[in-house]
């Protein structure tokens, strides 16, 4: 299983449309990757380590998918389709990595 994680680094000034993100552009990437992609989060980021600290990103996003290749499969067809939205919501250029699950989730 990996985890691609899409994020925003703050910087002051920046533009990020939170709504437009969360309600349109994310549920449009999750219908055109398809099974490959098992679920998402959305994160805003709101401080730092620091009380009252910027956060180091403004947004965060992570694909839950079964592998690399599913995930880039599914991916690829629409990738210039995903890319021109994103100046709907954001002057920002996102950051991308790729991981390896380790564990899913740490109550089990």
């Amino acid at each position: 299983m990996i985890k691609v994680s899409v994020m925003y680094p703050y910087a002051a000034g920046v533009r990020f449309d939170h709504a437009y993100y969360r309600e349109r552009h994310m549920p449009m990437v999750k219908r055109l990757l398809g099974a490959a992609c098992l679920y998402y989060t959305v994160d805003k980021g709101i401080s730092g380590a620091a009380p009252g600290s910027d956060p180091i990103y403004v947004a965060k996003c992570d694909f839950i998918c079964m592998s690399i290749e599913a995930y880039r499969a599914a991916l690829n067809p629409y990738l210039q389709e995903i890319w021109d939205d994103i100046a709907n919501y954001t002057d920002i250029q996102p950051v991308l990595q790729v991981s390896e699950v380790e564990v899913e989730r740490s109550d089990a």
